[in-house]
């Protein structure tokens, strides 16, 4: 038993010697990801142990650079090399001059015969324009009015800011991106003014210490006269809606709409039976006056006068028989 454990033992022992042969040379440290703006450079150090034989460098799995012992491979100036010797281990440098935004993307840093290999991300921002619609602004004073500030073609979008460097009673801002355009965005600045200066709109770059800004200068104005005929139509305005406002009230809280002035009095005419002091029958002073009272007296019962008259106008007589 204990020959077989000697035995496994020196096996792995072998296996660790092959393994330390084959890996004399490796990547000791690989490159780093980076950020970087439109137009600048970008730097990738690889690390390697002493008897390498090959180097190479890949962006999105092309390679670009080739170091030899004998020195670098170059086809295209886009892609440079640089190399350093550092506490006995090689140092190899990839640069990439003038980045575009189409060079983000994975850079690996590999060796000739191994399947080892260094990863890193390079990040490309465009930092895009500003615009202001004027240079100067004229503004009145104490009188609410807004600024805006537009980011133009930036990837990724910027925060976007505002210095003031003028008196004002309030001021506020806020920012969201242009509809349907993922590279612009736009600031507005709410402010009320209280004297002359400068408004400044600042652009920050994200994960960069990189900014752009643009100033626009305020001039604040006293707020225009009100001429003679300008004041009187502002008064016969307020006036006419004073007036119209008192109506309104009036009506919907005194008028009753179940009265009429002059439906009880016809009503009351109309119903009350006619009294002697509204018409008079007039007399007859005829010679006859015996000789018909004693006709009467022989018919019968005397009848009743009959009067008519028309309802819309009770203290006229329009028709009065006698029978």
């Amino acid at each position: 038993m204990e020959d077989s454990w000697r035995g496994l033992l020196a096996v792995l022992g072998i296996l660790a010697g092959l393994t330390a042969f084959g890996s004399s040379y490796q990547i000791i440290e690989g490159p780093k990801n980076a950020t970087v703006l439109v137009g600048s450079e970008a730097r990738f150090n690889c690390t390697v142990s002493q008897g390498w034989k090959l180097i190479m460098w890949a962006l999105n799995g092309t390679v670009v650079v080739s170091i030899t012992p004998n020195g670098p491979i170059i086809t295209n100036d886009h892609f440079t090399s640089e190399s350093y010797e550092e506490g006995g281990n090689f140092i190899s440098e990839m640069i990439i001059h003038d980045v575009q935004f189409n060079d983000s993307g994975q850079i690996k840093c590999s060796l000739q015969n191994s399947d080892q290999g260094g990863f890193a991300f390079l990040s490309v921002q465009v930092m895009g324009a500003l615009r202001i619609p004027n240079d100067s602004l004229i503004v009145i004073e104490d009188e609410p009015c807004n600024v805006s500030c537009r980011a133009l073609g930036w990837t990724p979008l910027p925060d976007m800011s505002w210095e003031i460097s003028i008196p004002a009673r309030h001021w506020s801002y806020f920012s969201i991106p242009e509809p349907g355009d993922l590279h612009s965005a736009v600031s507005i600045l709410s402010i009320t003014p209280q004297g002359n200066g400068t408004l400044t709109c600042v652009a920050n770059m994200k994960s960069l210490d990189a900014h752009r800004s643009i100033t626009v200068n305020l001039t604040v104005v006293q707020p225009p006269l009100e001429s003679s005929y300008q004041s009187e139509i502002r008064k016969s305005a307020n006036m006419k809606t004073n007036k119209d406002t008192s109506e309104a009230k009036l009506k919907n809280g005194n008028e009753n709409y179940g009265y009429s002035a002059d439906e009880p009095k016809t009503k009351q005419v109309a119903s009350s039976p006619p009294t002697s002091s509204e018409f008079r029958v007039p007399e007859q002073r005829s010679n006859s006056r015996p000789y018909q009272e004693s006709a009467q007296q022989r018919q019968g019962p005397a009848k009743q006068p009959r009067v008519s008259f028309p309802m819309a106008s009770p203290m006229k007589i329009r028709n009065v028989t006698l029978v």
